[in-house]
């Protein structure tokens, strides 16, 4: 099938900055019915581009194409609300000229949105100013949207509004985007702007870490043949992608124990429990909330945020907070932590708790400081970082620095690597309670994968509130959902989990259309179990998976040698071969084993 004919265009456009090129002669087009996301490591030039094609950049070279009378409509991570008065100001700017006085259009589209037109747009919350700038956007009916962060700062129901919005959108439309869930559902075909150029594929954004990896590995063996410093720059980065992956498969199997865990303390009821609390007192036990409410006094009347809510939280449980923007979320997590006091009901902490936390807007980095200053303050190359010493040459690069940038300053770092920086930081200080009060806010997605797998070997308990589906679903190990009439429900498991656990109930935010059945939706298969065969297969991969990691290791450290290649190119390219090999077979092993761990938890009827 043909694609379809672009409404706008680029063609061999090229963009530099500070005489360094940002990208160079790339070529993109978006026609009608196009769902395309755009996706590259931070500093990579993603928002430049969209400016183009909306023609607030001019290129250095190139030229941008748009089909006569077409409308493209760019949404800005930060929306400029100089000289409007109010809101419907804002708004009605996204309407065409002549339609300008149409404003039964604008006051329909914030209604969806829930934003008052009379409100003074310098009064908005940040969550109120995405809205707003939604709203402008999808106003005027444009056949081309550009996207840049559209679920920044969005509350679930709005973001699952959002997504039933452009699904339905028969324009064309450019995501830039950190939320995985987003990004999965809604893009069918991907552009990789990568080390100044773009690449291209009709795969989704769920193919996008196979596609990635699949260049790097061709881009590896072309490597051997050409230049040596490509070789390591290649191997730096496709080694951070199978690193993360083996990482991940242990995580995976260490959150599925610590769901179950969860599940039936959850299941066996908070009351039950707290007669043993006292002895735990000093070890395992973190909070205790026993029918803890809190209301407030508001405009309209007093607000139920919680009503008789009880939670038991141990060492090691990570639970993820969610519910609309006004819900209550940042409340209860301050009664959780004893920074509140509850109206009703009584809140016990535990004993020795070294609490951190983490917002990158509050956090602070002197500009001049190097980054070595900012992870020895005091001097000397090491860090302590859970009571042992590192290197900080070392530790960096666990934070995807390049060992050259270790006496950079603050102020030449891109904003993701200020935030991985911040990320370094924190980790670096003791604790044993991490509190993260939406923490992916503004990161863009390597600094998320960063935060992901940093949180995911990290032995404390986690408090997280998120908006970021996909970010729950792998890190938490239960979901306390606050639905803004004064109920708090815990849920075992991820935002995923807690989809088919909860009872339904009408949209609060919103109002999304309704949705097709999904499999998520369908009713409960009886229980069983695997087949001899399978369940002896479940249990013998994890050796296996071992023992390939194992021999990886041995063969990269083989290929280590740089004087290799030139001594015995045979034994080089066997090696290589041998290591290709072995990667591929641990990949498949991984992707069986989840294979077949899901199909056991769905034969026993989600036990966990």
């Amino acid at each position: 099938m043909a694609p379809p004919a672009p409404i706008t265009a680029l063609q061999g456009v090229s963009v530099t900055f500070g005489g360094r090129p940002l990208f160079e002669s790339i070529d993109v087009s978006i026609g009608r019915g196009d769902r395309v996301c755009l996706v590259g490591r931070n500093g990579s030039g993603k928002s430049t581009l969209l400016k183009v094609l909306a023609g607030q950049i001019l290129p250095d070279a190139g030229a941008l194409f748009v089909q006569p009378g077409a409308r493209v409509a760019y949404l800005p991570q930060e929306p400029d609300f100089t000289g409007c008065a109010t809101v419907q100001d804002y708004v009605v700017q996204g309407l065409p000229a002549d339609e300008q006085d149409e404003a039964h259009r604008v006051d329909a589209v914030l209604d969806r949105l829930q934003v008052a037109g009379d409100r003074d747009p310098r009064t908005l919350s940040g969550g109120e100013s995405r809205r707003t700038a939604l709203a402008r956007t999808l106003v005027g009916n444009p056949d081309v949207m550009l996207l840049d962060e559209p679920t920044n700062h969005l509350d679930l129901p709005t973001i699952e509004w959002l997504e039933e919005e452009l699904l339905t959108y028969r324009g064309g439309l450019l995501l830039i985007s950190h939320d995985r869930s987003f990004l999965n559902r809604l893009a069918k075909r991907t552009l990789w702007l990568d080390r100044g150029t773009v690449r291209a594929t009709e795969r989704g954004f769920s193919e996008f870490e196979t596609w990635q990896a699949e260049i790097f590995e061709s881009e590896e063996a072309a490597a051997h043949k050409l230049d040596r410093k490509i070789e390591a720059e290649t191997k730096w980065m496709r080694e951070g992608i199978s690193a993360r992956r083996t990482r991940n498969m242990g995580r995976v199997r260490n959150l599925q124990a610590l769901r179950g865990d969860r599940a039936d303390r959850i299941r066996g009821g908070q009351q039950a429990k707290l007669a043993v609390a006292e002895a735990e007192r000093g070890g395992r036990l973190v909070i205790e909330a026993t029918n803890i409410s809190k209301s407030f006094q508001s405009d309209t009347g007093p607000k139920t945020i919680v009503q008789g809510f009880s939670t038991r939280i141990l060492r090691g449980d990570r639970l993820g907070l969610i519910g609309p923007n006004g819900a209550g979320k940042s409340t209860l997590l301050k009664m959780l932590t004893g920074q509140l006091e509850p109206d009703e009901g009584v809140i016990k902490l535990g004993t020795n708790l070294d609490t951190a936390y983490f917002d990158q807007r509050r956090e602070g980095l002197d500009p001049e400081d190097t980054i070595r200053k900012v992870l020895c303050p005091f001097g000397g190359d090491a860090v302590m970082v859970n009571g042992q010493s590192r290197h900080v040459v070392g530790y960096i690069k666990d934070f995807l620095f390049d060992t050259r940038q270790l006496d950079s300053p603050v102020k030449s770092l891109s904003g993701g690597e200020r935030n991985r920086l911040l990320l370094a930081r924190l980790f670096a200080k003791p604790s044993n309670m991490m509190i993260l009060d939406e923490p992916t806010n503004d990161l863009d997605m390597d600094t998320l994968d960063l935060l992901e797998d940093v949180l995911g070997d990290y032995q404390g308990t986690l408090l997280l509130v998120s908006h970021d589906r996909d970010f729950l679903d792998r890190l938490v190990t239960s979901t306390i959902a606050l639905e803004g009439d004064g109920t708090a429900t815990e849920y075992a498991g991820g935002y995923s989990d807690y989809l088919n656990q909860r009872p339904a109930k009408t949209p609060t935010a919103p109002a999304a259309k309704p949705k097709a059945a999904t499999p998520s939706a369908a009713p409960a298969k009886p229980r069983g179990k695997l087949s001899y065969k399978d369940q002896r297969e479940l249990d013998e991969l994890p050796t296996r998976m071992d023992a390939l990691s194992a021999e990886i290791a041995k063969l990269e450290s083989a290929l280590a040698d740089p004087d290799l290649f030139t001594r015995n190119p045979a034994k080089f390219q066997k090696t290589s071969e041998q290591l290709h090999a072995k990667q591929s077979d641990l990949v498949a092993a991984e992707e069986r084993w989840l294979e077949l761990e899901a199909l056991r938890e769905e034969l026993e009827g989600g036990k966990s």
